[in-house]
């Protein structure tokens, strides 16, 4: 396994240490086991959408939590403590442990929605940047102000009133 030491970049660089926190996060994170295995795509320009395999999980023992820049997503796989005889198994291949599987977001990326079908959680997210982000034309006025409130290029109206 390969460490990075980020430490260099805190020396030279200047309010970047939430970036280089997300750096050593995913560093740590992708030396996890990779259980439950998962997908994440584009499905738009600013949409994106988070499948998770979490078969044998029912929508009671999952939780989805965003926190500022962060969403997390927990199974805890509830006790077999219904009466039922204890189950013998020959082979055992599906997995019934607990999990938490985190994803740094991107400011002004939200949770749109989460749907359970078939042993898929769908998480669907939409970057929605504040209208004040968003870019906007800007109109060019022509002609010179001459005298206060009166432009070189009159209006018809104004020429007529003159």
């Amino acid at each position: 396994m390969r460490t990075y030491d980020f430490s260099p970049l805190y020396r030279s660089a200047v309010g970047f240490d939430r970036l280089a926190r997300q750096l050593e996060s995913a560093a740590r994170s992708s030396q996890e086991n990779g259980w439950p295995p998962y997908n994440i795509e584009t499905t738009g320009e600013n949409a994106y959408r988070i499948e998770i395999a979490v078969a044998g999980f029912s929508p009671d023992e999952l939780n989805i939590e965003a926190k500022e820049n962060s969403l997390t997503i927990t199974g805890k796989k509830a006790a077999n403590d219904d009466g039922a005889p204890q189950k013998t198994y020959l082979h055992r291949g599906l997995a019934e442990r607990d999990f938490e599987r985190r994803f740094q977001l991107a400011d002004y990326v939200v949770v749109k929605g989460a749907d359970l079908s078939n042993g898929l959680l769908t998480i669907d997210l939409q970057r929605e940047l504040p209208e004040a982000l968003k870019p906007r034309r800007i109109e060019i006025a022509t002609g010179k102000t001459l005298i206060e409130g009166e432009t070189a290029g009159k209006s018809d109206k104004a020429k007529k009133a003159a």
